[in-house]
């Protein structure tokens, strides 16, 4: 786990849902608080797999992540590392990379976007979309669009 605040890494893993807390501890997953964490961590040479969680309570599902993150990274071999967002921070950074479901993981290579699966799917999807996406080209993140409009125009640029 990268983090160099030890006091904060072990107040932020007692937040943690017991089966997150396992997670964190079987993958060696980097607990990512906020953006500038994660931003400094997907800068990085290299895979890599930003976990994004959000609260259990709320969606169950995230959960699921305990188990299928840990499978993925022994399927691939161990060739990428492992980001855990925190919901806070998975909520901010989800319109960057453009996915509207729960739990969902991002892949990066060299910090670039390869991709995202959101949701929970069935282990062959996770399969297929995890070898797709570890042999892709980084491209632009389809970011949520927000439409943009010239207040008190009455031209239109089409």
């Amino acid at each position: 786990m990268t983090d160099y605040n030890i006091a904060a890494t072990a107040a932020r893993m007692q937040g943690l849902h017991p089966l997150l807390r396992r997670l964190v501890a079987e993958t060696g997953v980097s607990i990512l608080p906020d953006v500038e964490a994660h931003d400094a961590w997907a800068a990085h040479a290299g895979l890599a797999m930003a976990v994004y969680a959000e609260d259990p309570e709320r969606y169950r599902e995230t959960l699921d992540l305990a188990v299928v993150v840990p499978e993925l990274h022994a399927t691939a071999g161990r060739r990428f590392r492992v980001g855990l967002l925190l919901p806070e921070a998975a909520r901010a950074l989800a319109p960057r990379y453009g996915f509207a479901r729960w739990p969902a993981f991002v892949m990066l290579r060299d910090g670039r976007y390869l991709g995202a699966v959101d949701g929970i799917r069935d282990w062959d999807v996770y399969i297929g979309e995890l070898e797709r996406l570890l042999a892709a080209e980084p491209a632009r993140p389809p970011s949520v669009g927000i439409a943009v409009r010239s207040e008190g125009s009455a031209s239109s640029c089409h």
